[in-house]
């Protein structure tokens, strides 16, 4: 899903509160990459150069771009994303990132916030669900266009850096500010159905936080179908509505992102890492391993205890 082209509107205010987001930003995340802040749930994201692929796994969570931009990929769909828009991933979903612009001088900058999906619950029992304009849950990630309003609400966040000792009491308000807005844009609906009661979304979410708790289990469809009150060809439908892919498709990236983890962090071998994500097959690991990262665990590994990029 490519963006689309953004105009700015005359005398938009924009390029002025998004130069002094990215000054915020580059403040208090002088060197490239993660850095989480005291803020909870606030994350600071910064790259000088463009990276290679990234696989991760997307919490919920809505990222605003102040420099550069970045690429991500869910399944085969490609979501840009800059300082004009903003991406929202309304479940976890695995994905492959990429910073697609960035320079030592300019380098790309952008803000991270999870979200909670009982404050969302709360305040759409309190200010009413966005009305959904399409039947159905869609895709849990989605790209929406940055406005004036949540760009100043984001900006009061992101003050707080300066002084801590004020964000119990404020960052609350900020980040009801923040939801409301995301609520209240094109595709706030998107985010609200996550949040309303009995709804296939939610159910598909549920989904989700299941397959996260148990991936290192044989998969039964039907077995997770009766957990969520679902029939079978219903949870597999809407599950790959929201995600792009099967439920045995998510299982396997949670697994192999895992087992990776463990091989870069945990002195286990390569047996021993697929074993405990679940693999009983070592061969069946080695080739899936290097389906989704392009290379046998152990180059990949070499290469990652080497210094080299992660794709």
């Amino acid at each position: 899903m490519a963006m689309t082209a953004w105009k700015q509107p005359p005398n938009s205010k924009l390029p002025e509160l998004l130069a002094e987001l990215a000054s915020w930003i580059n403040r208090f995340s002088p060197e490239d990459g993660t850095t989480p802040t005291e803020i909870p749930h606030v994350t600071l994201h910064r790259a000088s150069r463009t990276g290679e692929p990234l696989r991760v796994l997307y919490q919920p969570s809505v990222c605003l771009i102040a420099q550069g931009s970045k690429q991500v990929m869910l399944s085969d769909e490609l979501y840009t994303y800059d300082a004009s828009t903003y991406l929202v991933a309304s479940v976890d979903l695995p994905v492959t990132g990429q910073v697609a612009q960035a320079t030592p001088k300019a380098p790309y900058l952008c803000i991270q916030l999870d979200l909670d999906p009982v404050e969302i619950a709360d305040l759409v029992l309190k200010a009413g669900a966005p009305k959904p304009k399409q039947q159905g849950p869609h895709r849990g990630l989605f790209l929406g266009q940055t406005s004036k309003e949540l760009l100043e609400a984001v900006l009061r966040l992101a003050r707080l850096l300066e002084t801590p000792e004020d964000a119990p009491t404020l960052a609350p308000l900020a980040i009801r500010e923040i939801l409301y807005r995301l609520l209240k844009g094109e595709h706030g609906w998107r985010l609200g159905q996550i949040a309303t009661e009995n709804s296939q979304a939610q159910r598909i979410a549920q989904v989700i936080g299941w397959l996260k708790a148990h991936f290192t289990e044989p998969l039964s469809i039907e077995k997770v179908a009766r957990e969520v009150h679902m029939s079978p060809s219903s949870l597999h439908h809407h599950f790959k509505a929201v995600t792009a892919m099967s439920p045995l498709q998510y299982q396997k990236q949670l697994r192999l992102q895992e087992a990776r983890r463990l091989l870069l962090s945990a002195d286990v071998d390569v047996a021993t890492a697929g074993f405990r994500v679940g693999y009983e097959s070592p061969s069946q690991f080695g080739r899936e391993y290097r389906r989704l990262f392009g290379t046998p665990p152990g180059k990949d590994l070499r290469r990652l205890r080497e210094g080299g990029a992660i794709g």
